[in-house]
C-alpha cells in the first residue's frame, strides 16, 4: 500500500502562487506515475499534471501549461506543483494521486484526501 498526504492549499487572490506538495509514504518503489487532478464544485475530477518517476517526463492540461509546474524528489517521496498566475477558475479540491503503470490516463492505484485550493477575483 502506498499513502499520499497532500499539503499547501489556501486562499489567494488572482494572480497569485501557491505550492502544493505530496508526500508519499509504504511501498512508493511500486509507483511509476504521480499526478495531480482537480474536482471543482459541481463539476467532473480533471487531469491537471502528472510526472513519471523518473521526473524527466512531464504532462499538463492545456489550461495549466505555462503556469503549473510539476516536479517530483525520490529521494524526498514528494511531488510538488508549483501553481503560478492562478486564476478563480483554478478554484477545485487538488488531489495528489499515484499509479503503478506507466503513462498518465487509466485507473490510479493511489489517492491523497485532498487539498482545497480556492482563488479569489
Amino acid at each position: 500500500q502506498v499513502q499520499l498526504v497532500e499539503s499547501g492549499g489556501g486562499l489567494v487572490q488572482a494572480g497569485d502562487s501557491l505550492t502544493l506538495s505530496c508526500a508519499a509514504s509504504g511501498r512508493t518503489f511500486s509507483i511509476w506515475t504521480m499526478s495531480w487532478f482537480r474536482q471543482a464544485p459541481g463539476k467532473e475530477r480533471e487531469f491537471v499534471a502528472g510526472v513519471n518517476w523518473r521526473g524527466s517526463s512531464t504532462y499538463y492540461r492545456d489550461s495549466v501549461k505555462g503556469r503549473f509546474t510539476i516536479s517530483r524528489d525520490n529521494a524526498k517521496k514528494t511531488v510538488v506543483l508549483q501553481m503560478n498566475s492562478l486564476i478563480p477558475e483554478d478554484t477545485a479540491v487538488y488531489y495528489c494521486a499515484a499509479r503503478s503503470q506507466m503513462g498518465y490516463e487509466g485507473e490510479y492505484d493511489y489517492w491523497g484526501q485532498g487539498t482545497q485550493v480556492t482563488v479569489s477575483s
